[in-house]
């Protein structure tokens, strides 16, 4: 069996290394081939020979992690801003004390635990325990309300419950739509509340528990799940994407890798740990490379280089909005004051890209593209402004991620007359697909705990006749070279702060306030911000919308990042042929009263209501003179 598997693997790096070679040979023109694809390659060969042996030896992330307890059991670990620091020793016991306790009251392999509490090395030192002992966290989005809460913690499954104590008021409200018996509830915290939603106060009874290392008789293997992370897709509410160990250690890496860190590093993380980019792309630095993680529970622009020079980091992370709003403060002498070397994250806009590097004095930009689920995961390795990852156009067989035509209204594969789908050319814009291949750790579809869902996102006959591949949902272009750029995303989501908006989950709210049938969402781009805003287009012939009761509620219902930013009141209905709203004309038509007739307002932050937008208004907002 052992001689099988080295011949095998052997035999796959041979392949790739000779399509490499004939390459370089006779495409040698070929800008940056050598250097970026031979990188790519290296990194490829070395961490799927790294992921295999690991599922040979039966490791897990928790064992690497071991090893780099063992290593430097003194360094720092973890950081939160303002608080003690974690040594390496400390995590790994506090995180034996919380698998020893739950190992005790009967978890076991696969059982699941749903967590909301912010960001903290306590976090971290939760769902690492119990993957010890193999049971699954499901990580909650703290924002969350009501509906969309209790459909993830219902749909996890769970065995178990625990909350910040700082979130026992969104548990209770959430109360009735959740299960009453049967689920153990425990509230996280100094002090924890007294509430009528039953529970245990978790700190003591971790407190008491061992810090041995745990029993480890049912140990999850590398290709097993280690937590689920919720994500906005294409249908309504919140979908639980299955993160396994192997995938957790291949997307760490890879930034690590490419962006030339090392374990020196202290990496500054502000991005909110139940999300993939501050819960995988930055602790994991510390889980699996040693690093230092400095973690900042809430974002602050006025604090965030004062931060970095008090911890000494050298890394940061960002998402696009937050490269903005630092822009955005006055200049002061931190700006430049620092030790970050390399900032790396998605979503920094091509406008601001340079300035970004130039005033912050940052070496190098990290982009990176990538679904927590997909296998379509890419990264810009080389600070080509605007580029959002790189693929090779010229030896697709090394790494099967390419775009295809889709139709701009439905976002349907468009196919050829043998029913294959059509590649786009350079220049072209398509949707971003990854080809799935079983038993490959680095091309499988892990998907979603909803096997419907992940139905939903595959494709079939994409690269070849019998072949699937996984849809990203995003429309990207791809120049000559193979750098890619973002566009738009399709089907019924946009990107808002950083956080994807599920277009129907608005959609079915606002229905429910106004007590109307015909409502659509849709994201519209507004000049100098990331992502798209939340527009909501809501039938009123007969002029009946509430604003200020809709403003009220969608506070109550929805998070921040989800509710609309503007309003348009519709007096006639133009329906397609299957009687839905024409969402693609309003997306063009966008909040610009020159084209529009219909009332429109904006979501007004400062005297908290629904405002109307005229022609100043509209030119205010287009010029950042009125802020979203």
């Amino acid at each position: 069996m052992k001689v099988n598997y080295h011949f095998k693997l052997i035999s796959d790096y041979m392949e790739i290394l000779a399509i490499c070679f004939y390459l370089y040979y006779t495409i040698i023109g070929m800008r940056l081939f050598p250097v970026v694809v031979c990188k790519a390659l290296a990194f490829v060969i070395k961490v799927k020979g790294t992921i295999k042996r690991f599922l040979r030896e039966d490791k897990n992330l928790t064992h690497v992690f071991e090893e780099n307890v063992q290593k430097h059991p003194d360094k720092i670990a973890l950081v939160k801003v303002g608080c003690r620091n974690w040594t390496f020793r400390q995590v790994d016991n506090y995180a034996n004390q919380v698998a020893n306790y739950f190992y005790e009251k009967g978890y076991r392999k696969d059982d699941v635990v749903a967590i909301m509490m912010e960001s903290s090395p306590e976090y971290v030192c939760l769902w690492l325990g119990m993957a010890k002992i193999g049971v699954r966290a499901a990580l909650i989005n703290f924002n969350l309300r009501q509906e969309a809460l209790s459909h993830c913690i219902n749909i996890s499954k769970c065995k178990a419950y625990i909350f910040g104590s700082e979130f026992a008021p969104a548990f209770e409200e959430s109360r009735h739509l959740m299960p009453n018996g049967g689920v153990q509830v425990f509230c996280y915290g100094d002090e924890c509340p007294q509430t009528s939603f039953t529970k245990q106060h978790l700190n003591p009874l971790l407190n008491a528990s061992s810090s041995l290392p745990p029993p480890r008789d049912q140990v999850c293997k590398f290709s097993e799940p280690i937590f689920f992370i919720y994500t906005s897709g294409t249908t309504g509410l919140p979908k639980a994407a299955i993160v396994i160990h192997s995938r957790y250690y291949y997307m760490a890496s890879s930034v690590h890798h490419f962006f030339r860190m090392n374990e020196n590093d202290i990496v500054y993380d502000t991005l909110p740990l139940y999300h993939t980019a501050g819960g995988i792309l930055g602790i994991g630095q510390m889980l699996i490379k040693g690093c230092t993680v400095v973690i900042r529970p809430k974002f602050s622009a006025s604090r965030f280089w004062d931060d970095c020079i008090k911890y000494n980091c050298s890394v940061t992370q960002y998402i696009g909005e937050i490269c903005r709003y630092l822009l955005a403060q006055p200049e002061k002498s931190v700006d430049r004051g620092h030790r970050v070397r390399v900032a790396y994250g998605n979503g920094l806009r091509p406008q601001i890209w340079k300035e970004f590097m130039s005033r912050f004095n940052i070496e190098r930009i990290g982009e990176f593209y990538g679904a927590t689920e997909g296998n379509a995961n890419i990264i810009n390795p080389d600070n080509v402004v605007g580029a959002v990852g790189f693929t090779t156009r010229i030896a697709p067989a090394l790494y099967p991620v390419t775009l295809i035509r889709v139709d701009e209204d439905t976002a349907v594969p468009i196919r050829d007359r043998n029913g294959m789908c059509i590649m786009c050319k350079p220049g072209e814009p398509g949707e971003m697909v990854g080809k799935i291949i079983e038993g490959d750790p680095l091309r499988e579809f892990d998907g979603y705990v909803n096997k419907a869902e992940s139905t939903k996102k595959i494709a079939h006959d994409v690269f070849t006749k019998g072949d699937s591949a996984f849809l990203t949902g995003d429309i990207v272009v791809m120049d000559r070279y193979g750098y890619i750029y973002f566009r738009d995303r399709t089907g019924d989501t946009f990107r808002w702060r950083g956080e994807n908006v599920s277009t129907t989950e608005v959609e079915a709210t606002i229905s429910n306030i106004v007590k109307l049938n015909d409502a659509v969402v849709y994201g519209v781009e507004v000049p100098g911000t990331e992502g798209r805003a939340g527009m909501a287009a809501i039938v009123d012939v007969n002029h009946q919308v509430d604003l200020v009761r809709l403003y009220k509620d969608l506070q109550q219902h929805l998070p921040a990042y989800a509710r609309p930013i503007f309003i348009r009141l519709l007096e006639k209905v133009d329906v397609t042929g299957t009687f839905k709203l024409k969402k693609t004309e309003y997306r063009k038509e966008a909040f610009d009263p020159s084209k529009v007739t219909d009332k429109m307002f904006f979501l007004d932050s400062r005297n908290g209501c629904y405002s109307p937008i005229d022609a100043q208004v509209y030119q205010q907002i287009c010029a950042g003179k009125i802020r979203l």
